[in-house]
């Protein structure tokens, strides 16, 4: 997993000039993109898994997952942040972080997902759902898991306790992770149940591939950049923030 942020220490201003480790005169006869990833090699040792041209003259595109920057063509200026098309109204840099951001969901286990789904599993649409089990709005939102269901949304959890690794929560979710009832056990710990009383549940011979599928849904959460919960992603990998009713979530979804 790749922590963009972290190796290139970009701040959270627009525009960073980038001090120039090789010269101009080292680019001499170079191409334009030979030029960008030179210089990307300066300051990110990590290999992007894209660079390409941007519909802005001499802006390039660099993706790491759904983290996502630009540097100029001459490879002196990096730039954070979105590029709008203003003629198209589209946001140009939240379309590629899309693809990122459901690259990392579908690289998730379906075996390590808690799914909710409408009876005869008739989804019309599914959302991964990043939840904290001691998140007052993420059991406010499973409150309403039977709405969402009749609605025809299925909802697919993730862990993601905030607190971080081997905190209270964490053990919480390891616990329901790690139950016979998967499902019965989400909904006790939703329900306010305390850690003993969630441990009481776990059948799981090897608790350690249970707490391996906890961690991996945290450096999922920690690649697409996830902050807060509950974090919803849809389908085509468009992120909802927060808690959104079920009859506002179904509107959001077929409009």
């Amino acid at each position: 997993m790749i922590d963009v942020t972290s190796k290139v220490r970009l701040s959270n201003v627009l525009l960073i000039v980038v001090m120039a480790i090789v010269s101009h005169t080292a680019f001499a006869g170079s191409t334009e993109m030979e030029v960008v990833k030179s210089s990307l090699k300066t300051i990110i040792k990590v290999e992007p898994d894209s660079v390409k041209l941007t519909p802005v003259d001499g802006l390039y595109e660099i993706a790491y997952g759904s983290k996502i920057v630009y540097m100029t063509k001459d490879g002196n200026f990096l730039i954070e942040g979105d590029v709008f098309d203003v003629k198209k109204g589209v946001n140009i840099t939240e379309s590629v972080r899309s693809v990122g951001r459901q690259k990392a969901i579908n690289g998730i286990d379906p075996e390590h997902v808690i799914s909710f789904a409408p009876k005869g599993n008739k989804a019309k649409h599914v959302i991964t759902a990043f939840t904290d089990i001691d998140c007052g709005y993420c059991r406010k939102l499973h409150q309403e898991i039977k709405k969402y269901n009749d609605l025809g949304i299925e909802m697919r959890y993730v862990a993601f306790p905030r607190s971080g690794p081997q905190t209270k929560s964490y053990f919480k979710a390891v616990a329901v992770w790690c139950a016979k009832d998967r499902n019965k056990a989400m909904t006790f710990a939703k329900g306010g149940a305390k850690l003993d009383q969630l441990k009481a549940l776990a059948q799981v011979d090897n608790a350690k591939a249970c707490e391996d599928a906890v961690m991996k849904h945290l450096d999922a959460a920690k690649e697409i950049g996830i902050t807060g919960t509950p974090t919803l992603f849809m389908e085509n990998g468009q992120i909802i923030p927060g808690y959104v009713p079920a009859e506002r979530l179904i509107k959001m979804l077929e409009g």
